[in-house]
């Protein structure tokens, strides 16, 4: 994944939590509702980001996990 694709991930994250951690302060209701929109487009954004990514790659589901193998011999 590219790194502006990761930055917007790291960045939604980091506001969310943000956001959580304001709803226990005495914020005011305004103030909380124009943030939580922000951060409902935010994740709207990353998404498609993420999807709309051109990450490419050589592995296959034969691959599976390569750090353990479940039931593949």
């Amino acid at each position: 994944m590219r790194s502006s694709a990761m930055f917007l991930v790291f960045f939604t994250t980091v506001f969310l939590f943000v956001l959580t951690a304001l709803a226990f302060t005495n914020i005011g209701f305004r103030w909380m509702f124009i943030l939580t929109v922000i951060g409902q487009l935010l994740v709207v954004l990353m998404v498609y980001k993420v999807l709309r990514d051109k990450y490419t790659t050589d592995k296959t589901f034969e691959d599976f996990y390569e750090d353990y193998p479940i039931g593949r011999e």
